[in-house]
């Protein structure tokens, strides 16, 4: 095992704690300069309203080129990257994203498109979205796709408001007005169902970590608009019954949305469509590789059965002969849910990693199937070397990630917490925590495709290491990290009292 710390596996030497920028301010310093003009001077007053021109921001520092480039740089290199070391991650995928990837989304004929030019200058961004379209339809068993979403909520939004308009148009809306929800599923899953006014009904978790048909059955009623479940779910977990369920909901007119989020774990082996969903959401910026940190870009691509079409954001991508155009005539479409026509350059990222991975000859998925077939087995390597060491609360073959909990290591007054902040003293970014929240203690890991064994081999000794160290001298956990730039933070103060501007 190589016991490196952060500032070795990242690249970084420690230092001392470097000023900011306005504390680096020397008044009347620049970091530029301009020729002189050869046109005569404007004032911006002169050419524009003058209730739209800012005067100078008050306080901005004033530094110098170099200043400013080695700031964002150091800045740059206290954060960890994918591209530095492996995202253990757990249901937020934070995966290798190809160069070739990157490299597609800047060629200038796309990335210097405009939305607003007419559709015959943006037949190439039409043929891409169509065709990543036609991928999706294939992979999913669901023939209807929009692309407009820009993050997984935001499909999962866009979802749900098709699944209201249908029980709308078939005046059905008044007394539709549940959605089952197991406590396995997404966080966001309730939130979304009740910012379109449904009520949420919690279906409990079996001790396998799965939804029990009995715990469904005295739930249906006509009243359920849908069910709305995370499979693979936060567990980690297929769920065993999903036909069962499916004919359950289907047998009161419901519909079954199924959050895609985890679709990495099962694409090409199984078609949801198939199983009787009839919408979901795709994370592309999960499933397909395309970067998601910071808050976006993202793109939450969702699916529809043939008969959930109709509903769709406006506008939809259609070929016309042997050209691409936009559909806005569609009278029961939910409506445009975002602006222009959805994140495009993660889309042309998306399709990107699709075509690289490539299908067979017959269109077949046989090459992504092998992808999430990698991602399976990685997580279930992970659990297999830890399960000696860790709590595994259902210890049984996983999908794409494996779930441990303290319940070992809070014998010793050692907590998930104190786990996480002593694995970034190996130079590891920490696991998901304290999620799901049906574990207590839970430490969600996610090792994705991208990890070679002898990657998932170092965190595990790394993680081994830290168990033994919670036996042997559990003190040391209090303090931890104690080899990172920042040592350990007072979380609750920086919620309760956030410092988001900069003050002298």
């Amino acid at each position: 095992m190589k016991n490196q710390d952060m500032a070795t596996r990242v690249g970084n030497v420690p230092a001392p704690e470097e000023p900011v920028l306005f504390e680096k301010s020397v008044a009347g310093r620049i970091g530029y300069s301009f020729p002189a003009l050869d046109v005569p001077q404007a004032k911006a007053s002169d050419l524009w309203n003058s209730a739209l021109i800012r005067s100078e921001v008050r306080g901005f520092p004033e530094v110098s080129e170099n200043e400013v480039v080695r700031h964002f740089t150091r800045l740059s290199q206290k954060n960890y990257a994918i591209d530095l070391g492996f995202y253990p991650l757990g249901s937020c995928t934070m995966k290798y994203n190809p160069k070739i990837n990157e490299e597609m989304a800047k060629i200038p004929a796309l990335a210097e498109l405009h939305p607003f030019w007419d559709e015959r200058f943006l037949q190439p961004a039409l043929k891409i979205q169509h065709d990543l379209q036609d991928l999706l339809a294939r992979v999913t068993g669901l023939p209807g796709i929009t692309l407009q979403p820009s993050a997984g909520a935001h499909g999962e939004y866009c979802g749900i408001k098709i699944m209201q308009a249908y029980h709308r148009k078939k005046g059905q809306d008044h007394k539709k007005r549940k959605v089952l929800i197991p406590e396995s599923a997404h966080g966001t899953n309730p939130a979304t169902c009740t910012m379109v006014g449904y009520e949420i009904v919690s279906i409990p978790t079996n001790p396998k970590g799965v939804v029990e048909i009995a715990d469904i059955k005295p739930l249906i009623d006509d009243s359920v608009a849908g069910i709305m479940m995370t499979n693979p779910n936060t567990l980690g977990l297929f769920e065993d019954h999903i036909h069962e369920i499916a004919e359950l909901i289907h047998a009161v007119d419901g519909i079954f949305y199924m959050d895609g989020a985890n679709f990495n774990a099962i694409l090409g082996v199984v078609r949801p469509g198939d199983l009787g969903v009839d919408v979901m959401h795709i994370n592309l910026h999960k499933t397909f590789s395309t970067p998601h940190g910071g808050g976006g870009p993202g793109a939450g691509a969702v699916a529809v059965r043939a008969n959930l079409i109709e509903f769709l954001p406006d506008p939809v991508v259609e070929k016309n002969g042997e050209d691409f155009r936009f559909n806005y005539h569609r009278p029961h479409s939910i409506g445009r849910i975002g602006g222009y026509f959805g994140n495009f350059s993660i889309h042309i990222r998306a399709l990107a990693y699709m075509l690289s991975i490539g299908t067979t000859e017959d269109g077949s998925t046989t090459y992504l199937r092998k992808m999430a077939e990698a991602a399976v087995l990685n997580a279930n390597y992970i659990r297999h070397r830890l399960r000696e060491h860790f709590d595994i609360p259902f210890d049984r073959v996983c999908m794409h990630e494996c779930l441990l909990s303290d319940a070992v290591q809070n014998k010793n007054d050692v907590t998930t917490n104190d786990i996480a902040k002593r694995l970034m003293d190996f130079g590891y970014h920490p696991m998901t925590v304290y999620f799901p929240l049906v574990v207590h203690g839970a430490m969600l890991i996610e090792p994705t495709e991208s990890e070679t064994k002898e990657a998932l081999d170092e965190f595990c000794d790394v993680m081994i290491q830290i168990a033994e160290e919670v036996k042997s001298t559990p003190q040391i956990f209090a303090g931890a990290p104690t080899k990172t730039f920042r040592g350990r933070v007072d979380e609750l103060r920086a919620q309760k009292q956030p410092r988001l501007r900069w003050t002298a």
